[in-house]
């Protein structure tokens, strides 16, 4: 009798085994949400619709609704390219992402030249975006050495491949 106990419980010890192996592969699974690029440049949307908001009120909906597209953009790329399958096509979304960065920055170029906000400001949302492009750009990086071992000996997108690297390095 007690070698069925032993038998059952070494059983339930693989089955706990297995479930807890499950489980710890399941928590490496990263969504969007769980990138450090993604919460960077949430954090940033925020800070630029904040800005949106103290607009003057002719600026609203140019300037404003401009800020406010462009934010969003920046966040909803990133999504959707950790969406995509293949590293080629997250790329191409995260260099959108990218694109959007750069106009926000310029944003905040008018909203200094034009005096909306104050210099110190301006310089402190500039250095957050600069946080942002960082992990933006060691994100591609990340993607294009993924997607260079993947892809080792198909031709079929090399094209792709070689403007994306010229992208990159802009």
């Amino acid at each position: 009798m007690s070698s069925k106990v032993t038998r059952g419980q070494n059983a339930a010890r693989a089955g706990q085994a297995e479930l807890q192996d499950h489980s710890d592969r399941s928590r490496k699974f990263q969504t969007f949400e769980d990138l450090e690029v993604y919460r960077a440049a949430r954090a940033f949307r925020k800070s630029m619709y904040a800005v949106a908001r103290r607009l003057p009120d002719f600026e609203k909906y140019d300037l404003g609704g401009q800020i406010r597209r462009a934010a969003v953009s920046l966040t909803n790329n990133m999504a959707e390219g950790h969406g995509r399958f293949h590293y080629p096509d997250q790329m191409r979304f995260f260099l959108i992402s990218r694109g959007s960065l750069e106009e926000l920055v310029d944003d905040l170029n008018v909203c200094l030249n034009e005096s909306y906000l104050p210099g110190k400001e301006v310089t402190e949302l500039k250095e957050q975006a600069r946080g942002v492009l960082i992990l933006i750009n060691g994100y591609l990086h990340h993607l294009r050495s993924r997607c260079a071992t993947v892809r080792e000996s198909d031709e079929a997108d090399s094209e792709l491949m070689a403007a994306l690297d010229d992208l990159l390095f802009l």
